[in-house]
């Protein structure tokens, strides 16, 4: 992926369970100051020290980044002179909480890799993380960044992420698979159901779905509603419209009519059993970031042969095309050692060959639109994005307040796990939806 995913959460036994932190727990999640959570987390970043002139320290929490950033790094020396240590900060599942921890004291880590959306909002509204719009606009003026992604970024008009990646969320085939079988990949909704269609008939179980490592529950959703009513989606997940809406519920039908025809895998197949499944022929399409590029080659997958990726066409072709993008945020620290020399590393990230040696080591698409395709599959990707002028969405995990979406996720594999269940795990959703949002308003305003 373009980073690890949302931290992983032991999994829910019940769909309908009692919101997870009433309105009190609600205010101190959003503030970022639950002492339960942060006290034994302190230590984990209680550890950021300086680094020897030069170097700078990037915390993350995806050790399979350290690769594309020290070959970032070693591209920035010769940019600016400058170069980055990855250090990854342990306790994987609350890497957000131990972020925010290490804020308040005076030994934070200097740049962060962190999400993009409302999780920068939140982490923004600490106070503890830097102003990045200078070099933002250094970077725009120079074609050195999609200004698509500027909102993705910012908290109240000002940036305080730059781009690290940019992966899109696609459909993954097995072209070999689909030429035995008279098919291509889909250019229009009807196609993709066609497809489906002959998969399953010839013995291919057509969709991967699934609620393994809890996170992915929400793709479906996501995929369904940005290809039927993009605006509604953005909608809905600004809080702006509701889960109660005829629209949401359109779109758990058509995921649950997709049910009907046994058209999905079992909903534990994890996203590494299906990337094999496909290159063996056994699975026929699996939606993911296009950062699953990587568990495809480490299963025998080889780009443009037996695997590649497309875009899920539009139900709604009255609308204007809509693709889901996922970007990771560089953040610098206000409290951070080193933290002149963060200030002006962030301003060399957007440099085309840091971030070349970033995105082509990372393999997968980069947030720089003057640096090339790390691999055939992203070029076939960005090319149809760029000719379908297509409409960039952040995710799903990005939009609304941090504790709303992950209950929403466990709703969501409810739903997976009982389709039938759509129009209750919808009110349930509304129903967090409501408390969630005068929550994180309420502090916006505070």
């Amino acid at each position: 992926m373009t980073g690890r995913h949302p931290p992983i959460a032991p999994a829910r036994t019940s769909t309908g369970r009692t919101f997870p932190s009433r309105r009190t727990l609600l205010r101190a999640a959003v503030a970022g100051t639950s002492a339960a959570v942060a006290a034994p987390l302190v230590t984990a970043c209680g550890t950021a020290a300086g680094q020897p002139p030069g170097k700078v320290a990037l915390h993350g929490d995806n050790p399979s980044w350290a690769a594309p950033l020290k070959a970032a790094g070693e591209a920035m020396r010769s940019v600016d002179g400058l170069e980055l240590v990855p250090e990854v900060i342990p306790s994987l599942e609350s890497f957000e909480q131990v972020v925010k921890s290490s804020l308040r004291t005076s030994k934070t880590p200097d740049m962060l890799k962190y999400w993009s959306g409302y999780r920068l909002q939140d982490l923004a509204r600490t106070g503890g993380v830097v102003d990045l719009s200078v070099h933002w606009e250094s970077a725009a003026r120079k074609g050195w960044v999609d200004p698509a992604l500027r909102s993705a970024v910012s908290y109240r008009g000002r940036v305080y992420g730059l781009p690290m990646n940019l992966a899109y969320y696609v459909f993954f085939y097995n072209p070999e698979v689909f030429r035995a079988n008279g098919l291509t990949k889909p250019e229009t909704w009807d196609d993709f159901l066609h497809v489906a269609g002959r998969l399953k008939r010839a013995g291919i179980t057509p969709l991967h779905g699934t609620t393994a490592g809890r996170w992915p529950a929400f793709i479906w959703f996501q995929e369904i509603l940005t290809r039927q009513d993009p605006q509604f989606y953005e909608d809905l997940l600004n809080g702006r419209a509701r889960y109660t809406d005829p629209r949401a519920e359109r779109a758990l039908r058509t995921i649950a009519s997709f049910f009907d025809k046994d058209w999905f895998t079992s909903m534990d197949m994890d996203h590494a059993a299906a990337a094999a499944g496909v290159v063996h022929g056994k699975v026929g399409m699996v939606p993911c970031g296009s950062w699953l590029g990587g568990t495809f080659a480490g299963v025998g997958g080889k780009p443009g042969k037996n695997v590649d990726a497309f875009v899920l066409p539009m139900q709604n072709t009255r609308v204007r095309p809509a693709t889901v993008f996922e970007t990771s945020a560089l953040v610098c620290t206000v409290k951070g050692p080193d933290r002149d020399e963060a200030y002006r590393a962030a301003g060399a990230w957007p440099h085309p060959q840091v971030m070349k040696a970033f995105s082509h080591t990372l393999q997968d698409g980069c947030p720089n639109p003057t640096v090339p395709p790390a691999n055939t599959i992203i070029d076939g990707v960005a090319t149809t994005v760029r000719e379908n002028k297509a409409r960039l969405l952040n995710r799903f995990w990005e939009l609304g307040p941090p504790e709303l979406v992950e209950s929403t996720v466990d709703d969501l594999a409810g739903f997976l796990i009982d389709p039938s269940s759509y129009r209750k795990v919808l009110r349930t959703m509304q129903g967090r939806a409501d408390e969630a949002w005068t929550v994180w308003k309420e502090a916006e305003g505070s």
